[in-house]
Protein backbone atom coordinates (compact mmCIF):
# COMPACT_ATOMS: atom_id res chain seq x y z
CA UNK A 1 0.00 0.00 0.00
CA UNK A 2 1.38 3.31 -0.89
CA UNK A 3 -0.14 7.01 -0.28
CA UNK A 4 0.20 9.63 -3.03
CA UNK A 5 1.18 13.06 -1.63
CA UNK A 6 1.79 15.68 -4.23
CA UNK A 7 3.28 13.61 -6.49
CA UNK A 8 5.39 11.86 -3.81
CA UNK A 9 4.43 8.29 -2.49
CA UNK A 10 5.05 7.59 1.01
CA UNK A 11 5.68 3.93 0.67
CA UNK A 12 4.42 1.38 3.67
CA UNK A 13 5.88 -1.08 1.60
CA UNK A 14 8.41 -2.28 -1.06
CA UNK A 15 8.05 -4.38 -3.88
CA UNK A 16 11.28 -6.48 -5.18
CA UNK A 17 10.79 -7.09 -8.48
CA UNK A 18 14.80 -8.79 -9.27
CA UNK A 19 14.08 -12.79 -9.99
CA UNK A 20 10.45 -12.41 -9.92
CA UNK A 21 9.81 -11.87 -13.78
CA UNK A 22 10.07 -15.92 -14.58
CA UNK A 23 8.26 -17.76 -12.04
CA UNK A 24 9.22 -21.11 -13.41
CA UNK A 25 12.70 -20.51 -12.83
CA UNK A 26 11.98 -19.40 -9.21
CA UNK A 27 12.43 -23.02 -7.54
CA UNK A 28 15.99 -23.45 -9.43
CA UNK A 29 16.76 -19.69 -8.00
CA UNK A 30 15.68 -21.02 -4.88
CA UNK A 31 18.29 -24.39 -4.46
CA UNK A 32 20.91 -22.13 -6.31
CA UNK A 33 20.60 -19.35 -3.62
CA UNK A 34 19.95 -22.07 -0.81
CA UNK A 35 23.50 -24.09 -1.56
CA UNK A 36 25.70 -20.56 -1.77
CA UNK A 37 24.03 -19.58 1.78
CA UNK A 38 24.65 -23.30 3.03
CA UNK A 39 27.90 -23.31 1.47
CA UNK A 40 28.79 -19.87 2.83
CA UNK A 41 27.37 -20.93 6.27
CA UNK A 42 29.65 -23.97 6.35
CA UNK A 43 32.76 -22.62 5.21
CA UNK A 44 33.02 -19.47 7.16
CA UNK A 45 31.86 -21.37 10.26
CA UNK A 46 34.64 -23.85 9.84
CA UNK A 47 37.20 -21.33 9.52
CA UNK A 48 35.84 -19.19 12.83
CA UNK A 49 36.32 -22.56 14.45
CA UNK A 50 39.53 -23.28 13.54
CA UNK A 51 40.87 -20.39 14.55
CA UNK A 52 39.69 -20.09 17.47
CA UNK A 53 40.25 -23.42 18.57
CA UNK A 54 43.87 -24.32 17.16
CA UNK A 55 46.20 -21.86 19.48
CA UNK A 56 48.76 -22.12 16.82
CA UNK A 57 46.43 -19.85 14.39
CA UNK A 58 46.11 -17.16 17.55
CA UNK A 59 48.21 -14.25 15.37
CA UNK A 60 47.43 -11.26 14.14
CA UNK A 61 46.44 -12.06 10.34
CA UNK A 62 44.43 -15.24 11.91
CA UNK A 63 42.64 -13.34 14.35
CA UNK A 64 41.53 -10.69 11.27
CA UNK A 65 40.46 -13.65 9.30
CA UNK A 66 37.89 -14.97 11.72
CA UNK A 67 36.61 -11.07 12.21
CA UNK A 68 36.11 -11.85 8.51
CA UNK A 69 33.97 -14.73 8.29
CA UNK A 70 32.07 -13.89 10.74
CA UNK A 71 31.55 -10.31 8.93
CA UNK A 72 30.66 -12.97 6.01
CA UNK A 73 28.02 -15.13 7.89
CA UNK A 74 26.24 -12.08 8.73
CA UNK A 75 26.72 -10.73 5.33
CA UNK A 76 24.83 -13.33 3.70
CA UNK A 77 21.83 -13.45 6.62
CA UNK A 78 21.11 -10.32 5.90
CA UNK A 79 20.26 -10.79 2.13
CA UNK A 80 20.14 -14.25 1.15
CA UNK A 81 17.41 -16.00 3.54
CA UNK A 82 14.39 -12.64 2.47
CA UNK A 83 15.38 -13.59 -1.02
CA UNK A 84 15.05 -17.34 -0.68
CA UNK A 85 11.65 -16.42 1.31
CA UNK A 86 10.53 -14.39 -2.05
CA UNK A 87 11.59 -17.17 -4.05
CA UNK A 88 9.27 -19.96 -2.07
CA UNK A 89 6.19 -17.98 -1.46
CA UNK A 90 6.30 -15.86 -4.45
CA UNK A 91 5.17 -13.01 -1.54
CA UNK A 92 7.78 -10.31 -3.20
CA UNK A 93 6.37 -7.50 -0.55
CA UNK A 94 8.60 -5.95 2.13
CA UNK A 95 7.37 -3.75 4.76
CA UNK A 96 8.97 0.10 5.24
CA UNK A 97 10.74 -1.17 8.37
CA UNK A 98 12.11 -4.52 7.23
CA UNK A 99 13.36 -2.55 4.25
CA UNK A 100 15.15 0.19 6.07
CA UNK A 101 16.22 -2.38 8.75
CA UNK A 102 17.72 -4.68 5.90
CA UNK A 103 19.14 -1.62 5.02
CA UNK A 104 20.88 -0.53 8.04
CA UNK A 105 22.58 -4.05 8.90
CA UNK A 106 23.81 -4.22 5.02
CA UNK A 107 25.47 -0.91 4.63
CA UNK A 108 26.53 -1.72 8.84
CA UNK A 109 28.20 -5.14 7.73
CA UNK A 110 29.55 -3.60 4.74
CA UNK A 111 31.43 -0.90 5.42
CA UNK A 112 33.12 -3.03 8.12
CA UNK A 113 34.02 -5.58 5.49
CA UNK A 114 35.34 -2.56 3.33
CA UNK A 115 37.91 -1.12 6.15
CA UNK A 116 38.69 -4.93 7.57
CA UNK A 117 40.16 -5.83 4.06
CA UNK A 118 42.17 -2.84 4.42
CA UNK A 119 43.23 -3.24 8.03
CA UNK A 120 44.01 -7.39 6.42
CA UNK A 121 46.25 -5.63 3.71
CA UNK A 122 48.32 -3.43 6.72
CA UNK A 123 48.81 -6.53 8.29
CA UNK A 124 51.09 -8.00 5.16
CA UNK A 125 52.19 -4.89 4.74
CA UNK A 126 53.56 -4.71 8.11
CA UNK A 127 54.91 -8.08 8.47
CA UNK A 128 56.59 -8.54 4.87
CA UNK A 129 58.04 -4.67 5.03
CA UNK A 130 58.30 -3.83 8.66
CA UNK A 131 58.89 -7.79 10.20
CA UNK A 132 60.77 -6.37 13.54
CA UNK A 133 58.19 -4.27 14.70
CA UNK A 134 55.54 -6.66 13.54
CA UNK A 135 54.15 -7.79 17.18
CA UNK A 136 54.86 -4.53 18.73
CA UNK A 137 52.36 -2.90 16.03
CA UNK A 138 50.26 -5.70 15.72
CA UNK A 139 49.96 -6.93 18.96
CA UNK A 140 46.59 -8.26 20.80
CA UNK A 141 45.54 -4.75 22.20
CA UNK A 142 46.14 -2.70 18.77
CA UNK A 143 44.11 -5.69 17.19
CA UNK A 144 41.33 -4.88 19.71
CA UNK A 145 41.40 -1.25 19.16
CA UNK A 146 41.23 -1.84 15.42
CA UNK A 147 38.23 -3.66 15.45
CA UNK A 148 36.52 -1.30 17.68
CA UNK A 149 37.62 1.82 15.65
CA UNK A 150 35.72 -0.04 12.70
CA UNK A 151 32.72 -1.96 14.62
CA UNK A 152 31.27 1.82 16.49
CA UNK A 153 31.76 4.54 13.92
CA UNK A 154 30.53 1.78 10.96
CA UNK A 155 27.08 1.60 13.33
CA UNK A 156 26.99 4.91 13.25
CA UNK A 157 27.40 5.82 9.69
CA UNK A 158 25.23 3.14 8.67
CA UNK A 159 22.56 4.85 11.63
CA UNK A 160 22.95 8.20 9.55
CA UNK A 161 22.66 6.26 6.09
CA UNK A 162 19.37 4.73 7.18
CA UNK A 163 17.84 7.63 8.86
CA UNK A 164 18.75 9.95 5.49
CA UNK A 165 17.34 7.13 3.28
CA UNK A 166 13.64 6.78 5.06
CA UNK A 167 12.76 10.71 4.89
CA UNK A 168 13.03 10.81 1.11
CA UNK A 169 10.07 9.75 -0.16
CA UNK A 170 9.49 8.07 -3.33
CA UNK A 171 8.25 9.01 -6.54
CA UNK A 172 5.24 7.07 -8.13
CA UNK A 173 7.21 3.90 -7.40
CA UNK A 174 7.83 1.59 -4.97
CA UNK A 175 9.71 -1.21 -6.78
CA UNK A 176 12.89 -2.15 -6.08
CA UNK A 177 14.99 -2.93 -9.36
CA UNK A 178 17.26 -5.40 -6.23
CA UNK A 179 16.99 -8.58 -4.55
CA UNK A 180 17.22 -6.76 -1.49
CA UNK A 181 17.25 -3.06 -0.09
CA UNK A 182 20.34 -0.76 -0.36
CA UNK A 183 20.89 2.63 -0.52
CA UNK A 184 21.27 2.70 -4.70
CA UNK A 185 18.45 0.61 -5.19
CA UNK A 186 16.34 3.40 -3.12
CA UNK A 187 17.87 6.25 -4.77
CA UNK A 188 16.72 4.88 -8.18
CA UNK A 189 13.07 4.82 -6.80
CA UNK A 190 13.55 8.53 -4.67
CA UNK A 191 12.24 11.59 -5.76
CA UNK A 192 15.26 13.13 -7.03
CA UNK A 193 17.29 15.07 -4.10
CA UNK A 194 20.94 16.05 -5.04
CA UNK A 195 21.82 15.42 -1.12
CA UNK A 196 20.99 12.16 -1.43
CA UNK A 197 22.83 11.78 -4.63
CA UNK A 198 25.97 13.65 -2.56
CA UNK A 199 25.54 10.64 0.04
CA UNK A 200 26.16 8.07 -2.04
CA UNK A 201 29.59 9.30 -3.31
CA UNK A 202 30.58 10.57 0.33
CA UNK A 203 29.66 6.52 1.27
CA UNK A 204 31.56 5.58 -1.98
CA UNK A 205 34.45 7.30 -1.66
CA UNK A 206 34.99 7.73 2.32
CA UNK A 207 34.14 3.82 2.90
CA UNK A 208 35.01 2.42 -0.58
CA UNK A 209 37.69 4.10 -2.52
CA UNK A 210 39.68 5.40 0.25
CA UNK A 211 40.31 2.04 1.81
CA UNK A 212 40.79 0.67 -1.81
CA UNK A 213 43.50 2.96 -2.46
CA UNK A 214 44.98 2.55 1.15
CA UNK A 215 45.21 -1.41 0.07
CA UNK A 216 46.74 -0.71 -3.23
CA UNK A 217 49.47 1.49 -1.67
CA UNK A 218 49.96 -1.26 1.08
CA UNK A 219 50.19 -3.84 -1.93
CA UNK A 220 52.71 -1.81 -4.23
CA UNK A 221 54.94 -1.21 -1.12
CA UNK A 222 54.77 -5.23 -0.32
CA UNK A 223 55.61 -6.03 -4.38
CA UNK A 224 58.47 -3.74 -3.98
CA UNK A 225 59.87 -5.46 -0.95
CA UNK A 226 59.12 -8.83 -2.76
CA UNK A 227 60.75 -8.04 -5.81
CA UNK A 228 63.87 -7.04 -3.61
CA UNK A 229 64.23 -10.47 -2.77
CA UNK A 230 67.03 -12.08 -4.65
CA UNK A 231 65.72 -15.82 -4.04
CA UNK A 232 62.98 -17.16 -6.54
CA UNK A 233 61.90 -19.31 -3.59
CA UNK A 234 62.04 -16.39 -1.18
CA UNK A 235 59.85 -14.34 -3.56
CA UNK A 236 57.29 -16.84 -3.72
CA UNK A 237 57.17 -18.10 -0.07
CA UNK A 238 56.72 -14.58 0.59
CA UNK A 239 54.42 -13.65 -1.96
CA UNK A 240 52.24 -16.96 -1.11
CA UNK A 241 51.20 -14.92 2.76
CA UNK A 242 49.35 -12.77 0.45
CA UNK A 243 47.51 -14.38 -2.00
CA UNK A 244 44.15 -15.68 -0.61
CA UNK A 245 44.11 -11.76 0.91
CA UNK A 246 44.92 -10.33 -2.60
CA UNK A 247 42.35 -12.73 -4.45
CA UNK A 248 39.32 -11.76 -1.93
CA UNK A 249 40.22 -7.69 -2.40
CA UNK A 250 39.81 -8.13 -6.07
CA UNK A 251 36.94 -9.88 -5.93
CA UNK A 252 35.11 -7.61 -3.26
CA UNK A 253 35.74 -4.48 -4.27
CA UNK A 254 35.80 -5.05 -8.25
CA UNK A 255 32.26 -5.81 -7.78
CA UNK A 256 31.15 -2.71 -4.89
CA UNK A 257 33.35 -0.12 -6.75
CA UNK A 258 31.98 -1.11 -10.56
CA UNK A 259 28.47 -1.24 -9.53
CA UNK A 260 28.62 2.37 -6.87
CA UNK A 261 30.55 4.24 -8.74
CA UNK A 262 28.64 4.57 -11.96
CA UNK A 263 25.89 7.97 -12.28
CA UNK A 264 22.73 6.54 -11.23
CA UNK A 265 21.12 7.67 -14.31
CA UNK A 266 23.24 5.47 -15.78
CA UNK A 267 22.18 1.98 -14.41
CA UNK A 268 21.97 -1.14 -15.99
CA UNK A 269 19.63 -2.87 -13.63
CA UNK A 270 19.96 -6.12 -15.03
CA UNK A 271 23.96 -5.51 -14.77
CA UNK A 272 23.62 -4.01 -10.79
CA UNK A 273 21.88 -7.09 -10.12
CA UNK A 274 24.64 -9.37 -11.40
CA UNK A 275 27.16 -7.57 -9.42
CA UNK A 276 25.43 -6.75 -5.98
CA UNK A 277 24.75 -11.48 -5.81
CA UNK A 278 28.78 -11.34 -6.84
CA UNK A 279 29.86 -9.06 -4.00
CA UNK A 280 26.83 -9.82 -1.09
CA UNK A 281 26.05 -13.28 -1.90
CA UNK A 282 28.97 -15.22 -4.11
CA UNK A 283 32.17 -13.81 -2.40
CA UNK A 284 31.42 -14.38 1.28
CA UNK A 285 30.80 -17.71 0.18
CA UNK A 286 33.91 -17.72 -1.97
CA UNK A 287 36.00 -16.27 0.97
CA UNK A 288 36.59 -19.12 3.25
CA UNK A 289 37.11 -21.74 -0.08
CA UNK A 290 39.89 -18.97 -0.86
CA UNK A 291 41.31 -19.04 1.80
CA UNK A 292 41.23 -22.74 3.19
CA UNK A 293 42.43 -23.74 -0.56
CA UNK A 294 45.21 -21.13 -1.00
CA UNK A 295 46.72 -21.46 2.53
CA UNK A 296 48.83 -24.37 4.08
CA UNK A 297 48.39 -23.25 7.99
CA UNK A 298 44.43 -23.16 7.48
CA UNK A 299 44.47 -26.76 5.91
CA UNK A 300 47.12 -27.91 8.87
CA UNK A 301 44.84 -26.56 11.46
CA UNK A 302 41.51 -28.39 10.27
CA UNK A 303 43.68 -31.53 9.89
CA UNK A 304 44.67 -31.60 13.23
CA UNK A 305 41.60 -30.26 14.65
CA UNK A 306 39.54 -33.56 12.85
CA UNK A 307 42.32 -35.37 14.06
CA UNK A 308 41.34 -34.17 17.54
CA UNK A 309 37.76 -34.94 17.07
CA UNK A 310 38.78 -38.75 16.23
CA UNK A 311 40.99 -39.56 18.96
CA UNK A 312 38.01 -38.21 21.36
CA UNK A 313 35.59 -40.31 19.61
Amino acid sequence: MTDFVDNKTVAKNFQIVVFSCDHDKQPLLFTVFLLIYLLGLLGNAIIVTVTCADIQLHTPMYFLLCNLSFIDISYITITVPKLMDMLLTGNNSISFVQCFTQMFFFTFIGSIEVILLSLMAYDRYVAICNPLKYHLIMNRRNCLLFLVGIWIPGCVNSALVTVFASNVPQCYSNKIQQFFCNVKALAQISCPDPRFEVLIYIEVISLGLCPFMLSVASYVKIIQIILGINSAHGRRKTFSTCTSHLTVLLIFYGTILFMYMKPTQQDSDELDQVFSVLYAAVAPMLNPLIYSLRNKEVKNALLRLTKIKNNLT
